[in-house]
């Protein structure tokens, strides 16, 4: 791959002026926050609700069983496949798979048929594969080394702002609905219209060679990769001592969703407050993401030390949240289930679990943050990036797979909750490790970034 000498840096020392320019790392990890807002978020917005909207929770565990099964499998894939393919089609294929799946919900809603949910949900694993393994390397790989925490946090509130809006879609438009009831049509294509329109636009992602820093660097300096590269690659990601400390925490890392979605807000709340609850919950994440994202990149000179501390962070609050979570558990169980609350007429009995709700959103987005920042900081390179955000995608879906069969076959409600503290406790101090004998506070580790001022015609990448 070559450049036009002078005409080349020129051009660079151009496109560096303004951090709002098309093909900054701003503005590109701006959009992948809006697809995510538009696919993932309303994914998330209708999981969140218990049973996907509806009053039986078999199709939706199932369906979530096979989407996490096939998520596992092209979450470690995806990283190759984003950079054989380049992130418009990996992003776009990827999204496309979302409208499928709210509209396997809509018709089951009126023929109770689950197969087609389960189809669409192993559908939906292929396609999410490939949309986190792109917006993994994206989130990872464009911002500058230094301030990479900010621009997690950034992505991670505009995608979470997705739930907030999609939780406010069931909350008005069954209001009314106080009693058990599945959500009504018009809940599921307005989720199908914000998937879509995240679709289109994942067309407006540029590859990682076309993105300049406001230093002149680019994010990669390959365009393109080989189908036999990438199953090497992949293949050494088992046994990279660095992604066998992430596994952990990959694994634990969406596991609680079912007994978050199904058993806190899914059992103690009615229909109309689960949709409240779910904005508030997803609104908790931008908090925490905002918060552990300034801690990661702002609270000490070191970036060790930094790691150390946000880690140290974390599993104080998640210690804490889930010791809440354990005191209001003890209180009931499948065959004693307690009235469900609701917001306006439930009065003070409603604080507590809502206080307790809010909590999980504002850990998992922490948890999550705080994997990704040290994933980031242990490569600077996309291609390189996209490989581990895959691999750690595909380990976090195998727990979730594992996760949704768990609250299908009807585990006691309190070994849910003990299995899913002790997996985020054990991560902790594997990621600690990591920390100290991977990340560099000069940077040495990491991958280099590619400048094309730093080449003439006729010389290669250094």
């Amino acid at each position: 791959m070559g450049f036009e000498g002078d005409d080349e840096s020129a051009a660079n020392q151009v496109s560096t002026k303004s951090r709002f320019r098309y093909n900054s790392p701003l503005v590109q990890v701006t959009l992948i926050g809006l697809v995510c807002f538009c696919c993932p978020g309303m994914f998330n917005a209708l999981s969140g609700m218990g049973g996907g909207g509806q009053v039986n929770t078999n199709a939706a565990n199932n369906a979530n069983t096979a989407l996490y099964t096939t998520f596992a499998i092209f979450g470690i894939l995806g990283g190759g496949i984003y950079n054989i393919l380049g992130p418009r089609l990996t992003l776009a294929a990827g999204c496309s798979t979302y409208v499928l799946y709210a509209g396997s919900f809509l018709y089951y809603n009126h023929k109770q048929h689950q197969s087609f949910a389960i189809v669409a949900g192993a559908i939906l694993g292929i396609g999410a594969g490939f949309l986190w393994a792109g917006e993994g390397a994206i989130m990872t790989s464009y911002p500058p080394p230094h301030r990479k925490g900010t621009y997690i946090s950034l992505f991670w509130s505009i995608f979470n702002m997705g739930g907030v809006i999609g939780g406010l879609i069931p909350f008005i438009l069954n209001y009314k609905r106080k009693e058990a009831a599945s959500v009504n049509d018009g809940t599921y294509i307005g989720f199908m219209c914000f998937m879509m329109a995240g679709t289109l636009l994942s067309l407006a992602i540029l590859p990682p060679s076309k993105v300049v820093r406001d230093d002149g660097t680019h994010c990669t300096h390959i365009k393109y990769s080989k189908v036999s590269t990438e199953a090497v690659e992949i293949g050494k990601l088992f046994f990279n001592w660095k992604m066998l400390l992430i596994a952990p925490a990959a694994c634990a890392s969406n596991f609680f969703y079912s007994y978050q979605f199904n058993n806190v807000n899914g059992v103690l709340f009615n229909l109309r407050t689960r949709g409240l609850n779910n904005v508030f919950y997803w609104g908790a994440q931008m908090v925490g993401s905002i918060g552990i994202g300034y801690i990661l990149d702002f609270s000490f000179q070191s970036r060790r030390k930094r790691g150390f501390v946000g880690i140290g962070i974390v599993a104080v609050l998640g210690t804490a949240i889930w010791a809440g979570g354990l005191a209001k558990q003890v209180g009931y169980k499948r065959s004693d289930l307690p009235p469900k609350l609701d917001f306006k007429d439930s009065g003070s009995d409603f604080a507590g679990p809502f206080v307790l709700y809010f909590s999980y959103g504002l850990l998992d987005a922490m948890f999550q943050s705080m994997v990704y920042w040290v994933i980031g900081a242990l490569a600077d390179d996309s291609e390189i990036l996209s490989r581990y955000v895959g691999f750690y995608k595909g380990v976090q879906s195998a727990g979730a797979a594992v996760a949704w069969q768990v609250d299908e076959h009807k585990v006691p409600l309190l070994t849910q909750l003990i299995v899913n503290w002790s997996l985020t406790t054990v991560s902790y101090p594997l990621l600690a490790i990591l920390v100290m004998l991977a990340v560099k506070d000069d940077q040495k580790g990491e991958e280099p970034s590619f400048n094309p001022a730093s080449m003439d015609n006729n010389s290669k990448p250094v």
